[in-house]
Order: C-alpha cells, then sequence, then structure tokens
C-alpha cells in the first residue's frame, strides 16, 4: 500500500505561484507514474491536470498548460506540481495519485493523497 502525503497548498493572489510536493512512502517510486488532479468547489468530478511516467514523461492538459509543470525527485520519493501565474478558477483541492494509467479521457490510479486546498484570490 502506497501513502501519499501533499502538502505546499494555501492562499495565494491571482498571478502568484505555488509548489505542491507529494511524498510517497511503501512502494518502489521510481516504477510508478504519478500525477495531479484537482477538484474545484462545487464539483464532482476530479480533473487530472498533470502526470509524469516513471521515466520521467509528462503531460499537461491544456486548461493548465504552460503554466503548470510536473516533476519528480525519484531520490526523495517525491512528486512537484509547479503552478505559476495562478488565477481563481485554478482554486481547487489538489491531490496526488501513484500509479496511474490513462484509457484515452479516462484514468485510474493506485492511491491517492489526502489533498491539498490550493485557493487564489485577492
Amino acid at each position: 500500500q502506497v501513502q501519499l502525503v501533499e502538502s505546499g497548498g494555501g492562499l495565494v493572489q491571482p498571478g502568484g505561484s505555488l509548489r505542491l510536493s507529494c511524498v510517497a512512502s511503501g512502494s518502489v517510486f521510481s516504477n510508478s507514474a504519478m500525477g495531479w488532479s484537482r477538484q474545484a468547489p462545487g464539483k464532482q468530478q476530479r480533473d487530472l491536470v498533470a502526470t509524469i511516467s516513471n521515466g520521467g514523461t509528462t503531460d499537461i492538459a491544456d486548461s493548465v498548460k504552460g503554466r503548470f509543470t510536473i516533476s519528480r525527485d525519484n531520490a526523495k520519493n517525491t512528486v512537484y506540481l509547479q503552478m505559476n501565474s495562478l488565477k481563481p478558477e485554478d482554486t481547487a483541492v489538489y491531490y496526488c495519485y501513484s500509479d496511474i494509467v490513462r484509457y484515452g479521457t479516462r484514468w485510474s490510479y493506485g492511491s491517492r493523497g489526502q489533498g491539498t486546498q490550493v485557493t487564489v484570490s485577492s
């Protein structure tokens, strides 16, 4: 069983930046495709925003492309989500996932973190 712990969320003004971190334990992190999704207030759906394969290939959702980047440090068992030029519509709970598998527009995962709140507001 993989445990994922996110951190780095908070309140930021529009145009600001945040870096989310997700530390994994309980598995071979370097073998796992990792990712981040977000769930906006009042919405049930969680949208996948970024994934990174075990080889380092990244995929960024169109809605955040050019502003968000995902990276990983296998030595630290950590995946990061760097968020720049934040907008109020980026406000959401952000979740970290391990063992992500994508099937076209659908996806599955092995474990999920507890989430971290990101609020973009002036």
